[in-house]
């Protein structure tokens, strides 16, 4: 009995030794944890619980937890399953005196499966949830940003063949990420038949040399729509050089892409406008006239030819060739083509010279009035055609056929361009019919060109509509200070032209940048000076008679060699050069801006006075403050 006694005393020093261990164990612990029972009564816990709870110990024991910490309405849900439906491992979170805890329930059963007790432990993820939430605005402001840049970001793992796609790339591409396979394989399913190829071996190109992949593609889109992307990524290699993953991104410049063709196809009808318009200068031979007039549609404009029909009053109501350039090989000949509404007379060359209207056949191979001479054209490379009338009143009596070797070639800009063309051929015909005079016939040339460099002038205007009217403004203001210099009108006319199309680089400048509600940085800055240059590039090939496109490149030079983008000085500078950068300064400070108020008529005087034969020229600057302070001029 004695030797039973000495034992059992023996275990409950060992018990109460391993209970002392495992608190201090449970006390170690920085997380709040507590044992309850099945009525959820608090049985133990350890100091980190007693510390958030605040009260002592012998205040904790044998009280439902809930009523201690974390205080709540009664047993947390996944606590309660534990003990109701056995459930292992649960998780709750709770909320106390504004931290957050993740709660986790371990329940203990007896041998026979009935419930002993339930360990929890309590862990303060206050800071992680802040950062998670963090996390998802930042990645909503970035989706966000992707979106409104139209630029979105991918990764490729290039071991496991898994891509990664950001939601702006889905939007790009106009796919259900549902039903796209993540690999790269499928990325180059997505891209238009005609760059896969292509698209396929720029990318395997960079990975083998470790280049930067940097390429513009077209996508094509279920509905037939074609989108301009452009890809640029990096690739990442192993220790071993063994390529391992790529990132990059991919933006939507389908708008700029247009804006784009819109300027070329714009600038190529100018220039055919423009050797017309030379053309018609100097003819004295109504069929040397037709005759350049094509030439020009083809060596100006690069289409792929162009022919002129008088209307026949005969029976047939025949179109007769009177001249003709380009890709022909007895097109012309076997074409049969009509003015009568029957087959032969409901094409677009037809058609515009009973109804006196411009008519279209964007896609020949698809126009069902191009039937009798489908087949003919797309031998000789025909895909597109426009017809414009010839009219003398209200009269048609020809008409000026030109075809493009790409389909929907032609926009309603340039169909507007061309229509001015044909009416200047029209003129041009009647002009040497009736031996009019030379003076009225340049006279629709100049007027001819001034509405060409406006219609120009407004593609700018499209995409920055906060400087809507300042290039008109400023050429009004050019040519007024010209006239009070003394300048002949030939002169001051050609700057008010330059005027028009000062602006014109600014298409290439990013829209975001021109409207931009705030300062530019410098990368912005740098972006919105290159607008002279690229003014320059577009009008340098125009044969206009005076040097339009060198005051478009100069109208930012100063003086004194601080301007851009040559840092030309003095004399150098253009004399209308010089007067364009004044009456620029002058309406751009009056003028209200995105970024900021106009300061008003004075304030710009002021600075131009300021700047007086440093950089200024002298001249400009008295004849503009003689304008507004002894004329009284005034922007209307």
């Amino acid at each position: 009995m004695k030797q039973l006694t000495k034992e059992l005393e023996e275990a409950r020093r060992q018990l109460e030794q391993s209970h002392r261990e495992w608190m201090a164990a449970l006390d170690a612990v920085d997380d709040p944890i507590f044992i309850h029972d099945g009525e959820f009564r608090v049985l133990r816990a350890n100091r980190a619980y007693q510390q958030r709870a605040g009260i002592p110990f012998k205040q904790i024991i044998g009280r439902p937890y809930y009523e201690i910490f974390p205080i709540t309405d009664g047993p947390l849900p996944g606590c309660r399953r534990a003990v109701e439906e056995k459930r292992d491992n649960e998780e709750d979170e709770a909320l106390f005196d504004g931290r957050v805890y993740r709660s986790r329930a371990y329940p203990v059963y007896g041998e026979q499966g009935e419930f002993l007790f339930s360990v929890h432990s309590l862990e303060d993820v206050t800071e992680r949830k802040h950062m998670e939430a963090s996390l998802v605005a930042v990645n909503a402001r970035l989706s966000e940003a992707q979106r409104l840049a139209q630029l979105g970001s991918w990764e490729l793992d290039l071991i496991g063949n898994v891509l990664t796609w950001s939601d702006e790339i889905y939007r790009i591409f106009e796919i259900d990420p549902a039903q796209f396979g993540a690999s790269y394989e499928a990325f180059l399913d997505a891209i238009h038949p005609e760059d896969r190829s292509f698209v396929n071996k720029a990318y395997t190109d960079s990975v083998r040399d470790r280049t930067i992949y940097d390429i513009t593609h077209q996508l094509l889109m279920k509905d037939g729509r074609v989108k301009h992307v452009r890809e640029v990524c990096k690739t990442f290699y192993d220790e071993d050089g063994k390529p391992v993953r790529s990132i990059g991104t991919v933006q939507d410049i389908t708008e700029r892409k247009q804006h784009e063709l819109a300027v070329e196809r714009a600038n190529r009808a100018l220039r055919t406008i423009s050797a017309g318009n030379q053309t018609l200068i100097h003819a004295d031979d109504e069929t040397q006239l037709l005759r350049e007039m094509c030439h020009a549609a083809l060596d100006a404009g690069g289409y792929r030819m162009a022919w002129v029909g008088y209307a026949g009053d005969d029976g047939d109501k025949s179109i007769r060739p009177m001249a003709q350039a380009g890709f022909d090989e007895g097109y012309l000949e076997s074409a049969r083509i009509t003015w009568a509404d029957n087959e032969r007379g409901r094409g677009p060359t037809g058609t515009a010279v009973r109804t006196g209207r411009t008519q279209v056949a964007q896609n020949i191979l698809t126009d069902p009035h191009m039937a009798p001479w489908r087949e003919a054209a797309r031998e000789r490379g025909y895909a597109s055609n426009i017809a414009l009338p010839l009219m003398d009143g209200e009269r048609c009596f020809g008409v000026l056929a030109i075809y493009d070797s790409e389909a929907d070639a032609f926009d309603a800009d340039e169909v507007r361009l061309l229509e001015e063309m044909a009416g200047d051929l029209a003129f041009g015909i009647l002009t040497l019919r009736i031996k009019a005079a030379h003076q009225e016939h340049e006279q629709r040339l100049q007027k001819n060109m001034l509405q060409t460099v406006e219609a120009i002038a407004k593609i700018v205007e499209m995409r920055d509509p906060y400087t809507s009217g300042h290039q008109a403004r400023v050429a009004h203001l050019a040519r007024e200070i010209a006239f009070r210099m003394g300048l002949p009108e030939e002169q001051a006319q050609a700057i008010h032209l330059a005027g028009l199309v000062h602006d014109l680089g600014k298409i290439r400048v990013p829209a975001e940048i021109l409207s931009k509600p705030g300062s530019l940085d410098e990368i912005e800055y740098s972006l919105i000076k290159i607008h002279p240059q690229a003014g320059y590039d577009i009008l340098k090939g125009v044969d206009f008679s005076w040097p339009i496109a060198q005051m478009v490149l100069q109208h930012h030079e100063r003086m004194d060699g601080s301007g851009y983008p040559q840092g030309l000085k003095g004399d150098d500078i253009l004399p209308g050069a010089r007067i364009l950068s004044v009456a620029d300064v002058v309406e751009a400070m009056s003028s209200h801006r995105p970024y900021r108020v106009g300061r008003g008529i004075e304030a710009a005087l002021e600075e131009i006075v300021h700047g007086r034969g440093t950089r200024f020229d002298p001249q400009a600057v008295d004849a503009c403050l003689a304008l507004f302070h002894e004329q009284h001029y005034s922007f209307g």
